[in-house]
């Protein structure tokens, strides 16, 4: 599985990351795992999964977290979070 994290300000892209994950774990392990990685590269807490965080990634495998799934202030816009290959 690859996922692909996006920071944005003013509709320009900040700066990505893309996180590579060969494990045997289940896709919910995985994501959670890269959203750590990724929290942890671009040294931010990590969000909270609103019901719309949720959804969107079911439906689509992509979200953006908003300053509203952070404790804390960010300097971006939104943080996006997108699957870009499946197992």
């Amino acid at each position: 599985m690859r996922i692909w994290a996006k920071e944005f300000s003013d509709n320009r892209l900040i700066r990505d990351m893309v996180i590579t994950d060969n494990s045997n774990e289940t896709r919910t392990h995985k994501v959670f795992h890269a959203l750590e990685e990724v929290c942890h590269a671009f040294d931010l807490g990590k969000p909270i999964w609103l019901d719309s965080n949720i959804s969107d990634f079911q439906q689509h495998s992509k979200t953006r977290f908003t300053a509203d799934s952070f404790i804390e202030d960010i300097p971006f816009d939104y943080l996006e979070f997108q699957v870009i290959e499946e197992d």
